[in-house]
């Protein structure tokens, strides 16, 4: 299991004295409705009903190349403090599937700011009814299934599925897979019927949950979620040990400050510990998990070693 359950304790701030003079971008490194994007709009939404930052903030969207374009285009901005970037583990594993150079080597942790599981969904005409269902088709034919993930093979969508179909067998090179830009368009895909299956961090899911649009057949998630997801069962009640999750961390240019990264790590604990942070963070079923930069960095370097292991695995390493 990889997660970032863990809180770490909240960061002195030495170095108060630096803070943002202008305009700061909150980039999203995929397009606009996804996971990352609606991550990006919570931060700006409590930093700015909170009056934590008193310089203006704009979400940019910078989508493709599995958040590639997103990470190149952070590290062209100014190492002034005034562009940061919300990631999921793509700044790890990235570099080792070979889809781009940047990791998390080139770049400055900032903060960890929340945890996501990840869930299967199918359109509410589809005749799988349970995890059961799916794993029962994975195993006769793991071609048989078409799947939508967003936004790169060998994300952590993309390992939850693998994992869930290595419990009965199922090879996942042979997985049929159709790669979108955001979770947003892979669930479009199954609502228009173009794909089967979409495996997605959850917080795009429950409002189409709820609406009846589609079916959530399992969580990759310890024990059930909480808020719209409530009723969704966990792989394990239906008997496959699989959990796993994708973190969402808070990153700026290579090169940043010691005074730029504090005021950074001291504006997101504070961020961490306002109710309406949490009260939206379980709405859109994502868990807290705030770390300082340090935290941050090191939880990066001990799991580049596993991911590589798992991709390894899945034939993706380069």
């Amino acid at each position: 299991m990889i997660a970032c359950a863990a809180v770490a304790a909240l960061p002195v701030n030495a170095y108060a004295q630096w803070q943002p003079s202008r305009n700061v971008e909150i980039i999203a490194p995929a397009a606009a409705g996804s996971a990352l994007d609606a991550v990006a709009r919570l931060v700006q939404k409590v930093l700015q009903d909170k009056k934590l930052l008193t310089a203006t903030t704009i979400v940019v969207d910078k989508a493709g190349g599995g958040n590639a374009v997103g990470f190149n285009y952070l590290n062209s901005r100014p190492v002034d403090g005034h562009a940061i970037l919300v990631t999921p583990f793509t700044i790890i594993t990235n570099k080792i599937t070979g889809a781009n150079p940047i990791n998390y080597q080139d770049i400055t942790p900032l903060a960890m700011l929340a945890d996501e599981h990840i869930a299967f969904v199918v359109n509410m005409n589809s005749p799988m009814k349970t995890g059961k269902d799916l794993l029962e088709r994975l195993k006769r034919d793991p071609a048989s299934v078409s799947m939508a993930l967003a936004s790169a093979l060998g994300n952590a969508n993309h390992i939850a599925v693998s994992l869930a179909g290595k419990t009965v067998g199922a090879d996942p090179k042979k997985f049929r897979i159709a790669v979108f830009n955001s979770s947003g368009e892979s669930i479009t895909a199954v609502l228009g019927g173009h794909v089967e299956l979409a495996i997605t961090t959850t917080g795009l899911v429950g409002p189409h949950v709820q609406a009846g649009r589609v079916r959530a057949l399992a969580v990759a998630s310890e024990k059930r979620l909480a808020g719209q997801l409530a009723q969704v069962p966990t792989w394990r009640e239906q008997g496959a040990d699989v959990v796993f999750s994708s973190w969402r961390a808070l990153i700026g240019p290579k090169g940043m400050t010691a005074e730029q990264i504090a005021y950074w790590e001291g504006l997101m604990a504070k961020v961490a510990a306002q109710e309406e942070w949490q009260r939206d963070l379980d709405q859109n079923a994502l868990t807290p998990a705030y770390m300082n930069a340090e935290a941050t960095r090191k939880l990066m370097t001990q799991q580049a070693e596993t991911l590589r292991t798992i991709l390894a695995d899945l034939g993706l390493a380069k």
